[in-house]
């Protein structure tokens, strides 16, 4: 996936400086800026955070093969940071950030509204969902791998924009998992990797299509800085097209020549 990351890259950057070339200065003045440094409010937490990522990176394969749950994983992760923030091993002496106030202040409603989407989401499959997304792939594999990968990948893109990406990315693992045993195995994959493309990119139509994108909006709306889902819905349905449509192509180049 590599040479299909590095197009989905380089058009993003394309795009982006075609929609923002004209409000994108030269230069920006930094005399005004604050130090680096001051930003740090916890020095002992910034150098930690960057080897527990690596850490949970590392960590989500090797547990995958025991089949340990994510949420294990990604919660330990969390919790050796509260516990350097909140300095639990030296009870509480030295702390700078307040763990308790940032527990209390966290968006534990779009946490509910995720877990909310989820339920909504396996309704749905037992509902049939499922079985029409199925049908959709089963035509498109008939047509060939390029429009099999656009084809696929915008479907699942869709998917995403209205019912977050997570359950969404499930939805079309499951509706794949579904075709019939004849379906050309290339195809079959191009749909694998497309489905996780889309499901990657198609979150930027709307602000509901990413988890990720709820938190952002929320942590810039409580710094003044309000976004509203026009604003967000204009921006994202013109500079997203032309990028899924660019990397689901070169997904379709890429792996037939493997």
């Amino acid at each position: 996936m590599v040479p299909v990351d590095l197009v989905a890259l380089a058009a993003t950057l394309g795009v982006l400086w075609l929609y923002f070339r004209r409000s994108v200065p030269a230069s920006y003045p930094t005399a005004h800026l604050d130090a680096p440094r001051t930003a740090i409010q916890d020095p002992v937490v910034f150098r930690a955070a960057f080897p527990v990522l690596v850490l949970l990176l590392i960590a989500y394969f090797v547990t995958a093969q025991w089949q340990v749950p994510v949420s294990v994983v990604t919660g330990a992760g969390a919790l050796i940071l509260l516990a350097l923030a909140g300095r639990w091993l030296q009870g509480g002496r030295g702390a700078r950030i307040p763990v308790r106030k940032v527990l209390h202040e966290a968006p534990w409603q779009i946490v509910i509204f995720s877990l909310g989407m989820y339920l909504v989401v396996y309704g749905l499959r037992n509902a049939g969902l499922t079985n029409y997304v199925a049908m959709a792939l089963a035509y498109l594999a008939a047509q060939g791998t390029v429009l099999a990968a656009i084809g696929s990948g915008f479907l699942a893109a869709a998917l995403s924009s209205v019912m977050n990406n997570m359950p969404a990315v499930l939805v079309g693992a499951l509706a794949i998992h579904q075709l019939p045993v004849a379906t050309d195995p290339l195809i079959r994959e191009i749909f694998v990797y497309a489905n996780i493309i889309g499901c990657d990119l198609g979150p930027k139509f709307t602000p509901i299509g990413s988890l990720a994108t709820l938190l952002w909006l929320h942590v810039l709306g409580r710094k003044g800085m309000t976004v509203t889902w026009g604003q967000y819905m204009r921006t994202g349905l013109l500079i997203t097209p032309p990028v899924l449509f660019l990397t689901l192509l070169a997904l379709a180049a890429w792996l037939p020549l493997l």
